[in-house]
């Protein structure tokens, strides 16, 4: 199978290196990336804040990945309905424990917004309630449908092969992991 026809889905916690990753592999591979969080929400502000309705969302993604040949997807696609994507090649989940991820979501959120998370008290909920939902994924108290729970469940119905990468790995460490996987594909 060659890689410019490759059709890779990834997944993980946000804060896991999904994006990261997906955009490393993507150019190593001379792939195409999508990232699932551009079609679930709309653009708004602050910033993913606004769902996008289900069938806009789906015709937009649908209408991406059968212009692209080969292609990375990156970002949890739970409950989208399975007749959206033609059948990936490989899935790689991504897991990383619940302290380390939190410290890179709080950093990136600082990155991306600076202070105005911490100072403005409407952005400043929001970025709780951001950090409370992220938490979820592993602890599953409810607040969240997107959890590590459900990851697993929906990783134990794939029909493609799926590859799991665990602990604080390098982007390079990763996408050689990845690359492996699919040489022995042939």
């Amino acid at each position: 199978m060659y890689a410019f026809s490759m059709k890779i889905h990834l997944l993980g916690a946000s804060g896991s290196g999904v994006s990261t990753l997906g955009k490393a592999l993507a150019s190593r591979l001379q792939l195409d990336y999508f990232d699932s969080d551009a079609y679930f929400w709309a653009p708004s502000e602050p910033p993913f804040s606004q769902r996008r309705e289900p069938s806009e969302r789906n015709r937009l993604v649908m209408q991406d990945l059968q212009s692209s040949q080969g292609w990375v997807l990156g970002g949890s696609i739970l409950n989208w309905g399975g007749a959206i994507f033609p059948p990936f090649d490989l899935i790689v989940f991504l897991y990383l424990p619940l302290e380390l991820r939190m410290k890179r979501l709080e950093a990136r959120e600082f990155a991306r917004y600076g202070s105005v998370i911490y100072e403005d008290p409407e952005r400043n909920r929001l970025f709780r309630e951001f950090l409370a939902w992220a938490r979820d994924y592993d602890e599953n108290t409810g607040i969240a449908n997107r959890t590590l729970q459900a990851h697993r469940a929906w990783l134990a119905e794939a029909r493609a092969p799926v590859l799991e990468i665990s602990g604080d790995l390098t982007v390079e460490e990763r996408v050689l992991r990845v690359v492996e996987q699919l040489q022995e594909f042939g």
